[in-house]
């Protein structure tokens, strides 16, 4: 059978105008947003005043509209408001991003009404959006020197108020394309709305209650254009007006350590109080991602050797490795030993890891160095610590050693199926019937194992065991194919009746 063409540009101008513009018409027909951004391809044809008057006419409809859109229509608005802003993005831009600028901010204040009038808990309307804040950077950077001067002013007239966050990263995303005079020009005007807002905020900040205002939103915009300009002094002036639960203290300790002031650095990083680490769930540690306490310890450690101060950064590695057993601080550490040590050092970290706490944070440490045979080690040494409740990670892990660890999968495997049916978990029975087929199949070799803890139960008498326990969960038993036999309960016996005698 011929392979399907690919759709591409190169593919598609082979059809011709002909039909190309035949298939255009039939979508436009049926997809209301396509139309209408074929329209704003035909009236480019005129030039970007004419697609931008289109645009306009669809942007005052938005902006007038107040009715409810009930669920049923809400996925063809979304495809309308998706056509309205590709238009604005894909045909005025590339023609003239003064006026896509301008009709870009209109477009993205008009997010709080339209979130009004359907519900959006799915977020495709917030994806739309999004696409609408990511193109202001391009928009940003096309501008002639006259529109980047008025570019702050129109940004705060259409969202300087707003409630849903859009402000910051419009700004964000617009900041690196002004230059430092116009960032100053709009940092001077936020200075002085946020004097003006504090005064009339007095009453609420004396009375202790949290509210909402949006001075914290401007704050924010301003240690941008701090960050642009390269005052950092003004940058953690800023921080610091902020209540201390909300200093974002790791990212000025970095700035400083980047600028090279390493002892205001680690007085900065050391005001950091990340929360200790979770033991009651398997969290993969993302390396382009670590935890708050893995970053602290790692910066901290940069930030001491920095100052010739090793012997404690090799010492603060190995304290927070031993309470989170992070991958990565262990490398950190490693890496700052003298050669021939390092072996040791990590014999040292593979063995405190078998007696950390929580099984489930070595589990996570065994398998984050291809350590499979020290995981299987783990969960036999520790057989009843495994809960079922970790159904997320633990399938995966027993799938993985099940190969190789065959009692290290079976532990995992009952401890799952154990749990779905001791909480008699009905929408999880088809995998508990899975999980009773890998048991079946793993039973001969777990059992052979030297390595089988004497009170581990043998497959048979652990199945008897779920019989007994669990017969009337028919639901269960339905999907494996087995009918138990539940104990039958023994005759009510009745007595011998009494013998009546004549004359009695």
């Amino acid at each position: 059978m011929a392979r399907k063409s690919a759709l591409s540009v190169e593919n598609l101008s082979a059809l011709g105008a002909e039909k190309l513009a035949e298939l255009v018409l039939d979508e436009a027909q049926a997809n209301a947003g396509f139309k209408r951004r074929v329209n704003a391809a035909l009236a480019g044809q005129s030039g970007p005043d004419a697609i931008a008057k289109l645009i306009d006419r669809r942007l005052s409809g938005l902006e007038r509209a107040r009715g409810f859109i009930d669920w049923d229509k809400a996925r063809a608005f979304r495809e309308d408001l998706q056509g309205l802003c590709d238009s604005i993005v894909k045909e005025l831009l590339p023609a003239s991003p003064v006026l896509a600028a301008v009709r870009l901010l209109r477009f993205i204040a008009t997010h709080d009404q339209v979130f009004q009038r359907v519900d959006d808990s799915s977020g495709h309307l917030q994806d739309v959006y999004w696409g609408a804040i990511e193109a202001m950077a391009r928009a940003a950077a096309g501008l002639p020197p006259a529109a980047q001067q008025a570019l702050p002013t129109a940004i705060m007239a259409a969202l300087g108020e707003t409630e849903h966050g859009y402000l910051r990263p419009v700004a964000e995303r617009v900041i690196p394309h002004l230059p430092l005079d116009v960032l100053a020009d709009w940092d001077a005007d936020l200075y002085e709305r946020i004097t003006e807002r504090h005064a009339a905020e007095a009453g609420e900040r004396a009375s202790a209650r949290w509210f909402r205002s949006m001075t914290d939103e401007w704050r924010e915009i301003r240690q941008m254009i701090a960050g642009a300009g390269g005052n950092l002094d003004l940058l953690i002036a800023l921080e610091q007006e902020k209540p201390e639960q909300r200093q974002n203290v790791l990212a000025i300790a970095e700035r400083l350590f980047d600028a090279r002031r390493a002892e205001e650095a680690l007085d900065w990083v050391r005001r950091a109080r990340p929360k200790p680490v979770r033991h009651d769930v398997f969290d993969d540690e993302e390396e382009d991602a670590p935890s708050p306490l893995v970053r602290q310890a790692s910066l901290e450690a940069r930030i001491l050797a920095a100052l010739g101060r090793k012997d404690e950064a090799r010492q603060l590695l190995w304290d927070r490795f031993a309470e989170a057993l992070s991958p990565q601080l262990l490398r950190e550490h490693l890496k700052m030993l003298p050669d021939f040590e390092d072996l040791e050092a990590e014999d040292r970290a593979i063995a405190l890891a078998m007696r950390h706490a929580d099984p489930m944070v070595a589990l996570r440490f065994y398998l984050a160095r291809a350590r499979r045979d020290l995981a299987a080690a783990l969960i036999v040494a520790r057989h009843s610590d495994w809960e079922g409740q970790n159904w997320h990670v633990l399938p995966g892990i027993a799938d993985e050693l099940s190969h190789e660890h065959a009692l290290a999968a079976t532990i995992l495997w009952r401890a799952l199926l154990d749990d779905i049916l001791a909480r008699a978990r009905s929408k999880a029975y088809p995998h508990g019937a899975k999980y009773l087929a890998r048991l079946d199949a793993l039973a001969g070799e777990a059992e052979a194992d030297p390595a089988r803890p004497a009170d581990m139960p043998a497959h048979a008498d652990y199945c008897e065991t779920l019989r007994s326990s669990h017969g009337r969960k028919s639901a269960f038993w339905a999907l494996t194919g087995d009918k138990p036999t539940t104990k039958t309960p023994e005759p009510f016996r009745v007595g011998r009746r009494p013998r009546w005698v004549a004359g009695d």
